[in-house]
């Protein structure tokens, strides 16, 4: 395992809450707009079943987004995420708030991101991460990028780490090796 790794390993270790962007990690970053004005997203089956099991396995979930959309609404409510927090323009202070009103340290907190606006927020949590296709700006100042592309597994591939990371990865894979 490479130093870079086994670093963001020891920081996903310590994530009891995770945070993730929606246009560009949670989605391809692709805006469709209906005819009549209806906003349409398209999101990973695997990255929602990651988020559920991170869940299961205690860590708390959150969807922090810029924008507003009916089917994030739907979607979030899809995977049982309590907190879903759209127009955001400081996904930094609202972490901070998260964390605080948890009594968690900001190091206890994560959050994956794909674009500049993210980075205040990225430098802040504990554990940073971004999509494959995410900004050269944003790969290079996160501690982990993943190996593919908003909306195409990304999400899911940051919730198996967290996992791993924590030791639950065996535990949360048992109901499906029965």
């Amino acid at each position: 395992m490479s130093t870079v790794a086994t670093a963001a390993m020891a920081k996903a270790s310590r994530v009891a809450l995770m945070g993730f962007d929606v246009d560009g990690v949670l989605t391809d970053g692709t805006l469709y707009f209906s005819s009549q004005g209806d906003e349409m997203k398209a999101f990973s089956s695997l990255d929602g079943h990651g988020m559920k099991m991170l869940q299961r396995a205690g860590v708390e979930v959150v969807i922090i987004s810029g924008r507003s959309s009916r089917a994030l609404e739907l979607r979030a409510a899809n995977l049982g995420v309590k907190e879903l927090h759209m127009g955001v323009e400081d996904k930094r202070a609202l972490l901070e708030q998260l964390a605080a009103r948890r009594g968690i340290e900001l190091a206890q907190s994560g959050y994956m991101g794909d674009d500049v606006v993210d980075l205040p927020v990225l430098r802040a949590c504990g554990f940073s991460a971004t999509v494959a296709d995410g900004h050269g700006e944003v790969r290079a100042r996160v501690d982990y990028v993943a190996s593919k592309g908003g909306g195409r597994g990304a999400a899911r591939e940051v919730c198996d780490l967290i996992l791993r990371a924590q030791g639950k990865w065996n535990a949360a894979m048992a109901e499906y090796l029965a």
